[in-house]
């Protein structure tokens, strides 16, 4: 037995496209605001200009973030789908917050995982914005059509930020960051009007269609993104690279011992003709290297006085005559005529 169909009135009816006589773009957007989804709209924009002007700056910070947004929406999605489960709105919230939270953990500290979800973002929101796009060509009837417009881009991103990670993370911190600004500017505008939009394309529902409100903040997302890289590119993260923490230091310390003993070997060429070359310092000497200069005068004048004073004794001293050790006589010997008798 069906149960008994409740009469729609006209104030419940939502202008779409299967009710041709009501114009939307036509209707005024309520005007009344809740207090927490306006400040939380509020801090997205502010947030959203810090991230896009400062991400690669606060790049720890990055990833982890892209990990505790990965990690909390998988856990939403998996617990809005769970029809058995009997979860609270808060022990979702709760749950996803602290998955969200070891994800992050895992993204800070291992760098590629960081970077191959850096790099799913930019692929993700060009996607999402190709279905919005196209969607005026005609309505895809399959499921994996969103599904590839989404995955394919994604991928192509986290593979390009493990190749180029400065450039890939400007790239999604920019983007990320204008998306987070135009949505809280939808809100203020549209009361979210293209973010549910996009949320239909995706799940391939019957929606309104944008009025051109939406479509001018969907035209300046891409605009918004590129100014947001400039600015980055040019400005906040020139000269700024943290490529080089994730050597450890042993390793670093070793590449510079290697890079020092070739330096070494390699022969150091002469410098250029005219150029100026550094005077060497002066050689250390020790007090036991060096004669005093006095020291070695005085040396000389002893060798030329006892020059000298030879020379005079040689010339003073007559010729001595020679000495007849065999009878002790100083006259110089001289051939006998006749031996010598005694009386």
């Amino acid at each position: 037995m069906e149960p008994p169909r409740l009469p729609l009135t006209p104030q419940a009816t939502t202008p779409g496209p299967e009710s041709p006589g009501l114009e939307p773009c036509g209707l005024e957007p309520e005007r009344g605001y809740d207090a927490v989804p306006a400040a939380v709209c509020a801090l997205g924009c502010v947030f959203g200009v810090v991230y896009s002007c400062f991400g690669y700056r606060c790049f720890k910070a990055v990833m982890f973030l892209m990990g505790l947004l990965v990690g909390a929406a998988v856990v939403l999605a998996l617990c809005s789908q769970e029809r058995d489960a009997r979860l609270s709105l808060a022990a979702s919230a709760g749950l996803a917050l602290g998955i969200g939270v070891l994800c992050g953990l895992v993204t800070l500290l291992v760098r590629s995982a960081g970077l191959f979800l850096t790099g799913l973002l930019p692929g993700l929101l060009l996607g999402a914005a190709g279905l919005v796009a196209a969607e005026p060509l005609g309505q895809p009837r399959s499921a994996w059509v969103p599904g590839g417009c989404l995955l394919g881009p994604a991928l192509l991103g986290a593979l390009l930020a493990l190749r180029w990670p400065k450039a890939l993370t400007v790239l999604s911190t920019a983007a990320g960051g204008a998306a987070a600004v135009v949505l809280g500017l939808d809100y203020g505008t549209q009361r979210l009007a293209l973010g549910l939009h996009i949320y239909d394309c995706l799940r391939l529902a019957l929606s309104a269609p944008l009025c051109w409100p939406s479509w001018a903040l969907l035209g300046a997302w891409p605009m918004l993104s590129l100014l947001a890289a400039l600015l980055q590119w040019k400005l906040t993260a020139r000269g700024f690279s943290h490529t080089q923490g994730v050597i450890p230091r042993r390793r670093r310390r070793r590449l510079l011992r290697i890079r020092q003993q070739e330096a070494k070997k390699r022969p150091s060429p002469g410098p250029p003709e005219g150029s100026y070359r550094r005077k060497p310092p002066p050689a250390t000497r020790f007090p036991g290297d060096v004669l005093a200069p006095s020291y070695i005068q005085s040396l000389r004048d002893r060798q030329l006085g006892a020059s000298a004073s030879l020379s005079s004794l040689s010339a003073a001293t007559p010729a001595l005559p020679e000495r007849d050790d065999d009878c002790g006589s100083t006259t110089p010997l001289q051939p006998l005529a006749a031996p010598c008798t005694r009386p």
